[in-house]
C-alpha cells in the first residue's frame, strides 16, 4: 500500500516528500505506479528504496505503524516538549538607530528598564515550566543597558532552580561591552550573540549610532574581547536592501572575524522594518538572487580544512538528510509561539513571542498571553491566545500547506500574518515568506538532485 506523500516536478523528475520528512526524486513512470498504488510494477530496487523510507506500507499495517513511530518521534520531537525559550526583554530602549529595528516603531510611546521585582517574577514563571532545560535570553533594545538586573536574573535563577539545566544567552551590539561585564559573562557561562550585518558598509549602514556614526568597529572590539576569553559567541545578521550586492564582502567579514557559520535572515517586516520598507525592503526574489549567490560562494569556500556553514540550509538539512528537527520555533508545525518560546517584556507583560511584543510596540497587544504580576506558567499555556497561534501554524491543517512537497520541513508565523494582513491566517497563497522558504527549499533539493558528491559532503559535515 502507498503512504501519504506530497510531489512536485523537479527537471525531468519529481521529488516526493512524506509527513517524515523523507524524499526521494523519482521519474514519471515512478510517480504514476505510486499515484494509482500499483507499486508491484515497480523494479524490486526501487521498491525496496520506497519501502525504506516509508512511502510503502508494505502488507502489514501494524508493523508499519511500529517502524516509523522512532523516526516520526524524532521528527517531531518540539510536541513532546514544553516552553523552553524565555525572553527577557530587558528594554525597548537603545544606544543605535538600526534602520530595520524591530523592538520599535513610530508607534511607540515609551521607553523604559525591567526593574528588579518584574526580573524576578518572570525567573519564577520560567522555572514552572515542566522542561527540565530551559534557555533565558536577554534582549531589547539593547540589553546592556540594563546589566544590572542580567545578574539579578541570573543569580536569582541560579539561587532558586530545583535541578532544571539553565542555559542563559544574550544577544547584543557589543558597544557597551566592558572588561568587567565579559569576565562576569564568561564566570556565569552566558552565551552571546552579536548583531553582525556583515562588513563595515553595510553594517554601518544597517547600524548606526544614535547620536551618529557607525557601529562595526565597536561590535569587532567587542567580538575580539569575547573571543581573548573563549566565550561562546554566534553573529545574527540580518539583510537589508544595502546588503543584496555585498553578499561575498559579508561573508569574508565573518570568516576574517574568526566565525564557522552565518544566518542568512531576510528582514521581518515588524517594527520600523515596516516603516521603512520602501527604503531598505526587497522582494522575495531579489533576496533569494542574494541567498542563492551567497549559498554557492559558501560551498565553494568549505573545503576538507575548513566548514563554514549558513544556517537556514543547517536546519533544513537537519530534517532532510538527519531525520531529525531542531527545535527552531519559526521552521515547525505548529510553530514556537507560547508551546515553545515566550517573551516577557520589560513592563511584565508576557507575549506569545519576540514577534508578538513587536506587534505590541506597533500598538497591538493581540499576543499578549498574561503578565508576571497575576499569571502562572499554566495560565499562559490556557490561554486562548495561545490556543490560537497553535491552531493556526499547524501546517498539516492549513490549505496549500497540507499539500506542499515542502511541508515537513517548514513552518508559518501567525503573527506575522495578523501584523501584515490581520489574519493570523494567510490570505496570500505564496506570500513573501512562503516565497523565501520554499526558494532556499529549492536550491538546496536542486543541489541534492546534482549529486555532486563535493556538496553534498559539504552538507552532511554541516549537519555532523
Amino acid at each position: 500500500m502507498i503512504n501519504y506523500f506530497n510531489f512536485k516536478k523537479f527537471g525531468n523528475e519529481y521529488l516526493i516528500t512524506n509527513d517524515l520528512g523523507r524524499h526521494s526524486f523519482v521519474n514519471s513512470k515512478v510517480l504514476k505506479a505510486l499515484i494509482q498504488d500499483d507499486s508491484d510494477s515497480l523494479q524490486p530496487e526501487i521498491r525496496d528504496k520506497l519501502r525504506n523510507d516509508f512511502f510503502l506500507t508494505g502488507p502489514s499495517r501494524q508493523e508499519y505503524l511500529e517502524q516509523i513511530t522512532p523516526h516520526m518521534r524524532d521528527f517531531k520531537n518540539h510536541l513532546l516538549r514544553s516552553t523552553g525559550l524565555f525572553i527577557f526583554v530587558l528594554t525597548n530602549t537603545c544606544n543605535l538607530n538600526c534602520v530595520y529595528c524591530q523592538a520599535q516603531s513610530e508607534n511607540s510611546k515609551s521607553k523604559g528598564l525591567m526593574t528588579e521585582e518584574i526580573a524576578k517574577l518572570g525567573v519564577d514563571i520560567a522555572l514552572q515550566s515542566p522542561t527540565p532545560d530551559i534557555i533565558i535570553e536577554f534582549q531589547g533594545g539593547e540589553p546592556l543597558l540594563n546589566f544590572d538586573t542580567i545578574k539579578t536574573i541570573i543569580e536569582y535563577a541560579d539561587n532558586n532552580n530545583s535541578g532544571k539545566s539553565i542555559t542563559y544567552n544574550l544577544v547584543s551590539n557589543l558597544s557597551l561591552l566592558t572588561e568587567p561585564i565579559a569576565d562576569y559573562l564568561v564566570e556565569h557561562n552566558v552565551q552571546i550573540s552579536v548583531s553582525l550585518d556583515g562588513n563595515d558598509y553595510v553594517h554601518n549602514t544597517n547600524r548606526p549610532f544614535r547620536l551618529g556614526g557607525g557601529s562595526f568597529e565597536a561590535a569587532c572590539k567587542g567580538i575580539k574581547l569575547l573571543q581573548q576569553r573563549n566565550i561562546t559567541l554566534g553573529a545574527i545578521q540580518t539583510t537589508t536592501r544595502y546588503s543584496l550586492s555585498h553578499y561575498k564582502k559579508i561573508i569574508d567579514t565573518y570568516i576574517e572575524l574568526g566565525f564557522k557559520s552565518i544566518f542568512l535572515r531576510p528582514l521581518t517586516q515588524l517594527g520600523f522594518a515596516n516603516d521603512h520598507w520602501e527604503q531598505i525592503g526587497y522582494s522575495a526574489e531579489e533576496f533569494l538572487k542574494f541567498y542563492k549567490n551567497a549559498m554557492d560562494y559558501i560551498l565553494k569556500l568549505n573545503s576538507k580544512d575548513m566548514v563554514f556553514s549558513e544556517g537556514h540550509a543547517s536546519i533544513f538539512l537537519q530534517k532532510i538528510i538527519g531525520g531529525y528537527s531542531q527545535n527552531y520555533m519559526e521552521l515547525r508545525s505548529p510553530c514556537g509561539a507560547s508551546v515553545g518560546q515566550a517573551a516577557i517584556y520589560y513592563d511584565g507583560n508576557i507575549y506569545t513571542c519576540d514577534e508578538g511584543r513587536m506587534v505590541a510596540e506597533m500598538g497591538d497587544p493581540a499576543f499578549r498571553i498574561g503578565d508576571v504580576f497575576s499569571s502562572t506558567y499554566n495560565d499562559l499555556i490556557d490561554s486562548g491566545v495561545c490556543k490560537a497561534v497553535c491552531a493556526s501554524s499547524c501546517l498539516e491543517s492549513l490549505p496549500h500547506c497540507c499539500d506542499c512537497v515542502y511541508q515537513p520541513f517548514c513552518g508559518v508565523c501567525p503573527v506575522i500574518n495578523y501584523a501584515l494582513n490581520k489574519d493570523l491566517f494567510s490570505k496570500n497563497y505564496q506570500n513573501t515568506r512562503c516565497k523565501i522558504y520554499s526558494g532556499i527549499l529549492d536550491y538546496i533539493f536542486c543541489t541534492l538532485q546534482s549529486n555532486k558528491h563535493e556538496y553534498i559532503d559539504v552538507f552532511e559535515r554541516w549537519i555532523n
